[in-house]
């Protein structure tokens, strides 16, 4: 259950960045649609520490990943309270681009969803 809810909500997740990143910034619109995405993040970083049969019952790499993207996000909440845009957009698309770059490692043969998926 509990990869299939990461796996989910990490795909809402990418929707949800990829229409923020293209929308107008700083209105009611972003922040809401920000709030979503943080809070998507924050359960697809949490989630994943749950998530070690696929390595033998042990953490991984990607696990370090988890805990960088929930500082960022903590520090990119922190920026824009700060008025720090720049900041606060640095830490937000990494974030997007790390949750990509996750997602692409996920694919490669040999990996859990696309064996599940018949796809190799």
């Amino acid at each position: 259950m509990t990869i299939t809810s990461h796996l989910i909500l990490a795909i809402l997740a990418v929707g949800f960045g990829i229409k923020n990143l293209l929308s107008k910034k700083g209105g009611s619109t972003h922040k809401i649609i920000g709030w979503i995405w943080i809070s998507l993040m924050m359960y697809v970083s949490f989630s994943s520490f749950w998530i070690k049969e696929l390595n033998d019952g042990l953490y991984s790499w990607i696990h370090l990943l988890s805990i960088w993207v929930i500082i960022s996000l903590t520090l990119s909440i922190y920026f824009i309270r700060k008025k720090q845009v720049l900041l606060h957009k640095i830490f937000m698309v990494g974030n997007f681009i790390g949750l990509t770059v996750a997602g692409i490692f996920t694919m490669l043969p040999g990996r859990y969803i696309p064996e599940m998926l018949g796809l190799y």
